[in-house]
């Protein structure tokens, strides 16, 4: 299973949503998972993790992973050659690197790193920026480009987008 997960703040709390897919080709989601947590740190320029991480942790605890799945985050895994971690790293390594982490980003990030993937998908040309940890991200790219829909955000992932920002 693909564990999808993104979160939106509002005023005073954070809510996190997860949607469940069996493939990377995948047009429906086989269930969704969703949280309102308080926030519990402020937003912090090049920390955004210490924000996010305890929403994605909470909301995991309703899951029951197995150890082949795989869970998608709305940001970064590395941010650059000297080994910085983005959410998705302080993520796997929270979860005792036991399942890989795909960051898929909508938005550019200035340092070099030779762990990042551009995937252009449909007419766009304007990339998704792909970073993994735990799997190789040459073959994560691939299935990014892959994932059903025409336009730059897979389907099922804009799907997530805007479930977060529901009330």
């Amino acid at each position: 299973m693909i564990y999808a997960f993104d979160t939106y703040y509002y005023d005073n709390f954070a809510k996190t949503v997860c949607i469940s897919f069996e493939d990377w080709s995948s047009d429906y989601e086989v269930e969704i998972f969703t949280e309102k947590t308080p926030i519990t740190a402020d937003y912090e320029s090049g920390a955004f993790y210490k924000r996010e991480l305890p929403c994605i942790l909470s909301l995991l605890e309703k899951i029951q992973l197995k150890s082949y799945d795989i869970i998608i985050i709305d940001g970064y895994v590395t941010l650059n050659d000297d080994g910085k971690f983005g959410l998705g790293g302080y993520l796997y390594e929270a979860l005792d690197q036991k399942y890989p982490i795909v960051g898929i980003a909508k938005n550019g990030f200035s340092t070099p790193d030779s762990k990042r993937r551009d995937v252009f998908r449909g007419e766009s040309r304007t990339p998704l920026y792909v970073t993994a940890m735990g799997t190789d991200v040459d073959e994560i790219r691939l299935k990014v480009e892959q994932m059903y829909g025409s336009y730059r955000i897979p389907t099922l992932l804009k799907k997530l987008d805007q479930l977060t920002r529901e009330l």
